[in-house]
């Protein structure tokens, strides 16, 4: 008894204040995805030969110590080096392309003591920080913060597309759209953006009726009455209202875009660009080419059933009928070792994950952590819904990587990284007094 009372007591308290305004529950969620994500990338590899599936929960590990880290530390801190984060993200960019490794037509990694790192990941998180404080300053409820944004965001955009890396592109659109929209910005800008978008698809695309000029100008009714409907769009929603300069804007911006869609297509992209974007309207077009992967795919997602066919025991999976499943496809060896039980349970988890960072964007104390919130929410999601809607061919094959179960080292630091920011967010809620 003497002796228990001359030891001194361990406060476990103490210890874990300052993480107790954390959310708990946006840790242990992406922790089990790490950890699930692992043993479906084993299973995948397990008649392969390889043995790198353990890299997975290591760089889960190493992740998630720095999210821990980098959740105890203020996040308000980045707003005096935002222009630094933005100069080294572009200067990552740069140093790809000058020095980069190339695989599979792309130059997207530069080797750091021995291992391949993808600058372009990272840079996801350098523009969410910049975005953040940018918008914290100056809502984007004025045209010209749209612009200023949009131009910030144009930079690491272009030199991400050049590498070519369409499907980063991609994610880095979706993130610049979910921050104006939470910052504010006219709900009909947003529509503007994306619609030079579908007019250079319904001007690509040939209908009845559609008329070649000459050469790869050409004019679809479909992506005439697209134009004049963005241009009324544009008449009632952007400030230049004299002459009609808004809507006349909007409609030459589409008809632009249409034709320079056309154009890039027939010019610009690759060809295995073309055959990702779609091959998942019909695969079985080219089965034994472009259209593989999906078909494949979504044969092993319907041969699970209800339950699957359990852990290590998917016939697709272990004979290793689905390409580069280990990372762009791991969902689909979900759905046929654990079935539609288990593809719902790992929707839910996505879910519950996006509903806390939501949670935590419409309760902290200042704009900037709410967007830096709503930045990675973006990001989540907009990889999630891609991700699993390439492997039930509902969407294009894009390359995006399933977050925290696919494998892939720097995408894994990135989602634990971004995770971490949205803690510290969490965790300065209030003022803490230790």
């Amino acid at each position: 008894m003497l002796l228990k009372r001359s030891l001194p007591r361990v406060r476990w308290k103490y210890w874990f204040k300052p993480w107790q305004q954390v959310d708990l529950l946006l840790f242990i969620l992406p922790v089990a995805l790490t950890i699930f994500g692992g043993i479906m990338i084993r299973s995948t590899e397990l008649n392969q030969g390889l043995t790198d599936w353990w890299w997975h929960w290591l760089m889960g590990g190493i992740g998630l110590i720095l999210a821990i880290f980098i959740s105890r530390c203020r996040y308000d801190n980045l707003i005096q080096w935002h222009w630094i984060t933005y100069a080294i993200t572009n200067a990552s960019l740069i140093a790809v392309m000058l020095v980069g490794h190339s695989a599979k037509g792309a130059q997207r990694w530069i080797s750091v003591a021995g291992f391949n790192v993808q600058p372009s990941e990272f840079a996801k998180i350098g523009l969410i920080i910049t975005l953040a404080v940018m918008l914290h300053k100056r809502t984007a409820s004025n045209l010209d913060n749209v612009i200023r944004a949009l131009g910030i965001t144009a930079v690491p955009w272009a030199l991400v597309f050049l590498q070519p890396d369409l499907a980063t592109s991609l994610v880095f659109g979706a993130i610049v759209l979910g921050m104006l929209y939470w910052a504010n910005a006219n709900p009909g800008w947003l529509i503007l953006l994306v619609s030079p978008i579908i007019a250079a698809i319904l001007f690509g695309v040939h209908w009845p009726f559609s008329i070649t000029l000459f050469g790869d100008f050409s004019v679809t009714p479909l992506g005439l009455l697209w134009s004049f409907a963005m241009g009324l769009l544009g008449f009632l929603t952007l400030p230049w209202r004299r002459y009609g300069l808004g809507g006349i804007s909007a409609l030459s911006l589409n008809l632009l875009g249409g034709e320079l869609g056309v154009f890039a297509w027939n010019h610009v992209l690759k060809e295995y660009q073309k055959d990702r974007l779609t091959v998942f309207v019909n695969p079985e077009h080219d089965p034994l080419g472009a259209g593989y992967h999906l078909i494949q795919s979504r044969i092993a997602i319907g041969a699970g059933e209800w339950w699957g066919w359990g852990l290590f025991k998917g016939p697709m999976t272990q004979l290793n009928f689905v390409p580069e499943q280990h990372t762009d496809f791991i969902f689909s060896a979900v759905g046929e070792e654990f079935g539609f039980i288990g593809c719902l349970v790992i929707l839910l988890t996505f879910c519950v994950i996006c509903q806390r960072l939501l949670h935590i964007a419409q309760t902290s104390k200042d704009n900037f952590g709410s967007l830096l919130a709503i930045g990675v929410l973006s990001m989540i999601v907009f990889q999630m819904v891609v991700n699993i809607g390439m492997t039930v061919g509902l969407a294009p094959v894009a390359g995006i990587p399933l977050p925290w179960m696919s494998y892939g080292r720097s995408a894994m630091l990135k989602n634990f990284i971004a995770l971490g920011l949205v803690e510290s967010v969490a965790n300065f809620r209030q003022k803490q007094k230790y």
